[in-house]
């Protein structure tokens, strides 16, 4: 992305021979939502007068006014995969009420308070997502499925990796809208897959992530085939996640988490641990925010489920992994979210959580061990929710807005998944009761 002025726009538009234009924003779960505009209507776009009624947006219903798109000028990107004449292109907006003032729902602002925040205390934060995502075939009528006929593993190749060609596609998809791909493999469950990309500032990784899954998505389907952010579509084999490397630097670049004598890393990066590890059962609730996210994080599968830190890649229940000797990429891994999160406000608390640990000069436990009684993540979305309430560092960086229509949501969903009777439980139980 270049740093872009309404000229720049109006003339790559016509360069270009777009003629239509989104305007893209996400609700508070991390849906997207756009209003698209044809290039007559170009500059009302940049001049902030489109609006739209929230209350048909899930989590806006209750707001009694229009909100205002303001366009990103410096998120402006073609989609590749779109016919090349007759071109579409996108924008990242921020929500506005009338005044021009931040709409308090909207989680694109959340995370640029939390960066700003950061920024004013001498740090930096860049992200390096890693995206994982299940290829399935759909059936006769174009619905997925959880069906594959593949039965490839970890790194294999063709023609045990029967989705190459697909991954490759969605790759030169993602490097045309300017994406750094650091590489791509088949994961350990046949029909898995990772792309991972350079890290960047976390706000602009946000967006990247929402239009990565909407390219790999468009290219699955191109190909026939459904592609899926599901944590766990399939029993008894490893579910997705996005772990997500966290670097921290100063103005200069310097990398704040690296050591040079033979620590593993700065007393600043053990005080970032030292938050991360007292917020992250409170965090959980929007690192995995639906009951699926919960049939990943068990034992077994290769996923974390206690809250301790590592410096060992074997460890997989750790959900804080730190690469050895990493000298200038010295980062730190945050092993539970899933592709399924905002990760706008997934990548807020994450960081919130370690500034309060490096602000109030916290303490790392030792690797393996853990401070208080909650050594474990939730196991449920319940669990998840009970903690997310009893943390206040959550509130005082959602706002109240959102913590509350969130967690009113969340519960909703816990609600009716307990009121459903499940095949298992009829399997296990109808014949002896």
């Amino acid at each position: 992305m270049g740093r872009y002025t309404k000229e720049d726009i109006f003339r790559m538009v016509e360069e270009e021979d777009v003629e239509f234009i989104r305007l893209q924003f996400s609700d508070i779960f991390g849906m997207t939502k756009n209003v698209a505009v044809t290039v007559s209507q170009l500059e009302r776009a940049l001049n902030n007068e489109y609006v739209f009624d929230p209350s048909a947006i899930h989590g806006f219903e209750e707001i009694g006014e229009e909100i205002y798109l303001k366009p990103d000028l410096n998120s402006f990107e073609i989609y590749p995969w779109r016919p090349q004449t007759g071109k579409v292109a996108r924008m990242f907006c921020d929500l506005i009420d009338e005044n021009g003032n931040p709409f308090v729902g909207d989680s694109r602002r959340v995370l640029r308070n939390v960066l700003t925040e950061a920024a004013d205390m001498g740090y930096t934060f860049d992200i390096r997502p890693e995206l994982e995502f299940f290829l399935f075939h759909t059936d006769e009528e174009g619905r997925p499925t959880t069906i594959t006929h593949e039965d490839a593993g970890y790194y294999d190749v063709a023609p045990l990796d029967l989705a190459e060609n697909v991954r490759r596609d969605i790759i030169l998809t993602l490097e045309d809208m300017n994406f750094q791909i650091l590489g791509s493999h088949h994961e350990i469950s046949p029909a898995q897959h990772e792309i991972d990309f350079v890290e960047d500032r976390a706000d602009r990784v946000a967006d990247a992530v929402m239009t990565f899954k909407m390219a790999v998505k468009t290219i699955a389907k191109k190909h026939g085939l459904y592609a899926t952010f599901l944590p766990k579509p399939t029993e008894g084999v490893n579910g997705s996640g996005m772990h997500v490397n966290v670097f921290c630097r100063d103005c200069l670049g310097k990398n704040l988490f690296r050591n040079d004598e033979d620590e593993i890393l700065s007393e600043l990066g053990r005080q970032f641990v030292a938050g991360l590890i007292e917020h992250s059962r409170a965090i959980t609730l929007l690192t995995n925010p639906i009951v699926n996210s919960y049939k990943r994080l068990i034992p077994g599968f290769d996923a974390p489920t206690d809250v301790i830190w590592s410096d060992n890649l074997s460890d997989r229940s750790a959900v804080i992994n730190v690469p050895h000797r990493s000298g200038d990429s010295t980062r730190i891994e945050y092993r539970s979210p899933d592709g399924v999160c905002n990760p706008y406000l997934a990548f807020a608390v994450i960081i919130a959580a370690g500034l309060d640990g490096i602000k109030r000069g916290l303490n790392a436990p030792e690797m393996g061990e853990t401070t208080g009684s909650n050594r474990h993540l939730p196991e449920t979305l319940g669990e998840a929710m009970e903690a997310y309430e009893q943390d206040p560092l959550i509130r005082e960086v959602l706002g109240d807005y959102i913590f509350t229509r969130y967690r009113d949501e969340k519960m909703q969903e816990w609600k009716e998944f307990r009121s459903v009777v499940t095949n298992w439980e009829l399997e296990r139980y109808l014949g002896r009761c």
